[in-house]
C-alpha cells in the first residue's frame, strides 16, 4: 500500500485510511498479520506513541500522517 502523502487533502487521507481498514479486516484470522508499505508518514518521540512506535524516533514531532499511521496501528492492536 502506499499512502497519501502529507499535503494531500484530509478527505484523501480519510479515503485512504477507509478502505485500508476494510482491506485489513478482510485478512484472514493468523497469528500474526504483517503490513508493509509506504504510510509517508513522519512518527514523533511523544511519549503517548512510545507504546506504539517504540523508542526510536527520527522525528521530534508527529505530522498528521504519523499520528493517523499510530491510531490505525492501536486500532488493530498493531506496532509500528
Amino acid at each position: 500500500m502506499h499512502a497519501p502523502s502529507e499535503e494531500k487533502s484530509e478527505e484523501l487521507k480519510d479515503i485512504f485510511y477507509e478502505a485500508l481498514d476494510e482491506v485489513f479486516d478482510c485478512f484472514p484470522k493468523y497469528h500474526m498479520k504483517i503490513l508493509l508499505g509506504d504510510f509517508n508518514a513522519k512518527d514523533g518521540r511523544e511519549d503517548i506513541f512510545k507504546p506504539i512506535i517504540g523508542q526510536e524516533s527520527l522525528h521530534h514531532d508527529s505530522k498528521d500522517n504519523g499520528v493517523r499511521k499510530v491510531n490505525f496501528a492501536t486500532s488493530k492492536n498493531l506496532v509500528v
